[in-house]
């Protein structure tokens, strides 16, 4: 009898689907969605589909066949119905399940491990069962953990939390072990440095992502925050197949001739398209300040979903979409820090294709206003299109602020935290301390540093001069009342909640 058949005839669809995570981990395969599903200790390893893949995650003694099945649906609608009960068969049949039909032993037919050599010890740290390794082509690991936590949103109440962990092969290699480590080993003070980090990525069971700290208040804050307002990748999921011809190699070889002849008749007409706006600001200033401000929520909308859907079509997850404020400037962000897991040309391409995006509308209602008749509506929305996709193009591509050309570069060169990393360079060298950069990145650390420096200093403190100096003409006294109220709020010590006996 089949395992199929016995779950049908027994009605077994409440197992517990056993625990891999003691002798098996996931891993996804280079330049593919496919997964590994490979043993912890040995060389066995078995190729599995991304539909089972995911379902394997949930493969934790957790979750019944039915539960698993469920999972498997809401994220592939077109999961087969047998899903599960066909996976736990290719388990039996790779004998990476051992299963027992007799029927005076049903309680314990639930499908077994074959046991690799070592034995787990119960009282080891152990890693969450979402949690799985990717290998970067850089050589190096990843150790990603979909399942974090949550926080929330303005919009939806639960946006889930991804947490990353970069680690070498040496260090891989002793987090794999983590199961079968005897208790006197947990001193070691690399194992104890490796843990540390894994509880505060929430990688191992029982941990989760520390919480932020809560501070007062200050004026500071005002210059960089963000507003997360909700979850878009179940929405992406559902429609990223029917984009996917986007990044194909024909509509890419069609994009580039496009583009190419749209920059060659932009560059042609530079001066017709710079007398055209003197002559809309001259006569129609006021009326085109809303329609522009409309047509630039458009382009960055588009803008947003262009990093979202590159990061899906590489099997990512976007788990928020929101607003960011910079001096009180609203912006829109997408968190795609998962495509720190993809090799360096996709994720180039991830952060580049909100560019390409702005790129594509600027040309497209270049078109649009040659063809289009001199004074009538299209000839002007299209104009102002055209404008407002310009002009967050020059914003975006500045590698010296944190929006999409500091990314790109980040990417391009493969130096995460640059910024940080570069002003840490030189703190190094300033005092004597070893750098531990090659040669190359310290170059470029070298010279990104001073550069960013000059550009904090220039915009913080013109925008600071000019606030105080507008401050200090018109509104003096008041400034001066909410600047002392925010001193004795900032600086009262907090009461401190201390048990007493009275209740």
């Amino acid at each position: 009898m089949t395992l199929k058949e016995y779950l049908t005839q027994e009605n077994y669809q409440d197992w517990l689907c056993p625990d891999l995570t003691k002798y098996w981990t996931l891993v996804k395969v280079r330049d593919s969605n496919n997964i590994i599903l490979r043993a912890i200790e040995g060389q066995e390893k078995f190729r599995f589909s991304p539909i089972e893949g995911y379902t394997l995650r949930y493969f934790t003694e957790q979750y019944t066949v039915r539960q698993i099945q469920q999972f498997a649906q809401k994220e592939f609608p077109n999961a087969d119905p047998n899903l599960v009960v066909n996976l736990l068969q290719k388990l039996i049949s790779h004998k990476i399940l051992a299963f027992d039909e007799t029927q005076e032993n049903r309680k314990a037919n639930q499908p077994q491990y074959t046991s690799p050599s070592s034995t787990p010890n119960l009282h080891s740290p152990r890693l969450k069962s979402g949690v799985y390794w990717l290998y970067h082509p850089e050589d190096y690991w990843i150790l990603r953990n979909p399942v974090a936590g949550t926080h929330r949103g303005l919009l939806q109440k639960d946006i889930p939390i991804l947490t990353f962990l970069q680690v070498s092969p040496h260090d891989k290699a002793i987090i794999d072990q983590l199961a079968t480590l005897p208790p006197k080993q947990i001193s070691n003070p690399k194992l104890r440095y490796l843990l540390q980090l894994l509880t505060a990525t929430a990688m191992l069971e029982g941990t989760q992502p520390p919480k932020p700290r809560r501070r007062k208040f200050t004026p500071m804050q005002l210059l960089f925050f963000k507003v997360s307002l909700f979850n878009p990748d179940p929405w992406l999921t559902q429609h990223i197949d029917k984009l996917r011809f986007l990044y194909s190699r024909p509509f890419a070889f069609f994009l580039c001739l496009f583009l190419a002849f749209s920059i060659l008749l932009g560059l042609h007409q530079h001066l017709n398209i710079l007398y055209q706006g003197q002559q809309l600001w001259q006569h129609q200033s006021a009326s085109l300040i809303l329609p522009f401000i409309l047509l630039t929520a458009l382009v960055v909308t588009l803008h947003e979903l262009g990093h979202a859907f590159s990061l899906k079509q590489y099997g990512g997850i976007v788990p928020e979409m929101g607003f960011l404020f910079m001096c009180l400037f609203p912006a829109a962000y997408t968190n795609t820090t998962d495509s720190y897991c993809l090799s360096r040309w996709q994720r180039i391409l991830v952060v580049g294709a909100g560019i390409l995006v702005q790129i594509t509308l600027a040309a497209i209602a270049l078109w649009l206003w040659n063809l289009s008749t001199t004074g009538n509506w299209l000839h002007t929305t299209s104009y102002l299109l055209m404008i407002a996709s310009l002009f967050t193009i020059a914003l975006n591509l500045n590698p010296l602020a944190k929006f999409d050309g500091y990314y790109l570069a980040v990417a391009i060169t493969g130096i995460n935290n640059l910024r940080n990393r570069a002003f840490s360079f030189y703190a190094h060298l300033l005092t004597g301390q070893p750098i531990n950069e090659t040669r190359r990145d310290s170059w470029i650390l070298a010279a990104y540093a001073p550069l960013s420096l000059a550009y904090i200093w220039f915009v913080f403190g013109f925008l600071f001069l000019r606030i105080t100096d507008w401050i200090l003409l018109n509104i003096p006294t008041t400034a001066l009342l909410l600047l002392l109220i925010w001193a004795i709020y900032f600086y009262f010590p907090r009461k401190s909640s201390v048990a007493t006996g009275n209740r």
